[in-house]
């Protein structure tokens, strides 16, 4: 448990602890924002908590890893959407090439039958078609995750540089 949430508990404002503990009310709300306590201000608090200090130290620890476990779980759900997202999309795209490409066909032999146009389409297209399978399903990476992390942190130094 937090030292906020410890004394939440007691129902005591920032600067009831820090006149219990001996400490600062800077000192408590620097404590509390996350920031590391020195051994002397954790040896205060255990004091005022009735705890030890190796469990004042300790449960940050945990509620770190926990929060940390939630992003983790949080960037591969959102991952994971985006993924079917592109699926999705790449999916809308070749039916709708397999279904329009055989109307422009007969447009073509009615129209024009003399010159197949439709063919350049079709190339066109199904190139279109085949780049958008190979970067959904990870073999065309050129404009991945990591280029996009690579041309951010660039674009960042950049700014930094100013």
């Amino acid at each position: 448990m937090s030292i906020q949430k410890r004394r939440l508990e007691k129902g005591w404002t920032q600067e009831q602890l820090a006149e219990h503990a001996g400490l600062s009310v800077r000192t408590i709300q620097r404590i509390e924002s996350g920031n590391p306590a020195t051994l002397e201000s954790l040896k205060c608090l255990a004091a005022v908590f009735e705890t030890s200090v190796t469990r004042l130290t300790q449960e940050p620890e945990t509620m770190n890893n926990l929060s940390q476990d939630t992003s983790l779980k949080d960037r591969q759900e959102r991952d994971a959407i985006q993924y079917v997202q592109s699926l999705k999309g790449f999916h809308m795209h070749w039916l709708s090439y397999v279904l329009i490409m055989p109307g422009l066909y007969v447009l073509n032999i009615m129209m024009n039958p003399d010159r197949l146009w439709v063919i350049t389409v079709a190339l066109g297209w199904g190139s279109g078609v085949l780049l958008h399978g190979l970067t959904v399903f990870g073999f065309f990476k050129f404009f991945g995750g990591d280029w996009e992390q690579r041309q951010f942190k660039k674009r960042m130094d950049e700014l930094n540089q100013r």
